[in-house]
């Protein structure tokens, strides 16, 4: 038997202040914060997928081995024209750090450009070209 996977449910992202992670999400990508669970832990959705938020005050899964704020690397696709991106996120203050570049994808060519986080994971923003 082989085992194959269909898509991605989540990611956890371990991060060092809740609020403030919440509000770069939902400001600069339109995210939306949900909570969950009778922990009442803290998500952030987007389309079908979600990032859950573990903080680097409290072990959430002690079989998390290295959990560290600020060694994520992630792209996220939008439908909004990477111009518009790039024009709200300096309204917002959020420094773009390289780009508009054209980067490859899983499903093709991308129009990108790339932010820090407030833990300082790289967030890539992109259009699918084509």
């Amino acid at each position: 038997m082989t085992v194959t996977v269909d898509s991605l449910d989540h990611l956890v992202l371990t991060v060092r202040d809740i609020e403030r992670t919440c509000a770069f999400y939902e400001q600069a990508l339109g995210m939306q914060r949900r909570v969950f669970g009778p922990d009442k832990r803290t998500a952030l959705h987007f389309g079908t997928q979600k990032l859950n938020l573990h903080p680097t005050s409290q072990v959430l899964d002690p079989n998390v081995r290295h959990a560290t704020p600020g060694s994520a690397d992630l792209c996220f696709l939008t439908a909004t024209p990477i111009a518009a991106v790039t024009a709200h996120l300096a309204a917002l203050g959020i420094p773009v750090i390289l780009g508009p570049i054209a980067r490859t994808g899983a499903q093709g060519e991308l129009r990108s450009v790339y932010v820090y986080d407030p833990d300082e994971n790289l967030i890539e923003i992109s259009n699918l070209v084509g």
